[in-house]
């Protein structure tokens, strides 16, 4: 890889970084300030950006960024194989691991 691409690379991992430290860092500030430690502190928009963001993520990943047959096909395929490993296994990783893995072969022996 090419210095650019570490470059680019370097600025996305530093960003990313920066949009999980800043609101963890700015909430213990303010928990601080008030009241000791309190969780009660948090606001409810911070406890449900999480899941949002997850949500939004997952809706994102179910359009293919080629719209062929293929593609449509290994998404379905992959989106049943994830959850159904997550309702096996009741964990984040694995199904996502799976569905990955799924989604790869679909591609592979029906392109």
């Amino acid at each position: 890889m090419g210095d650019s691409t570490w470059l680019a690379l370097a600025v996305i991992a530093f960003g990313t970084y920066l949009m999980r430290v800043a609101p963890l860092y700015w909430m213990s500030r303010r928990i601080k300030r008030r009241e000791g430690n309190s969780l009660a502190n948090i606001p409810v928009w911070l406890t449900v950006m999480g899941p949002v963001m997850i949500a939004a993520m997952f809706g994102t990943s179910l359009v293919p960024a080629e719209l062929t047959t293929i593609t449509w096909t290994a998404t379905a395929i992959g989106t049943i194989a994830t959850l159904l490993t997550w309702y096996k296994s009741r964990t984040l990783g694995l199904p996502v691991l799976i569905g990955v893995v799924v989604y790869g072969v679909v591609v592979s022996f029906l392109g």
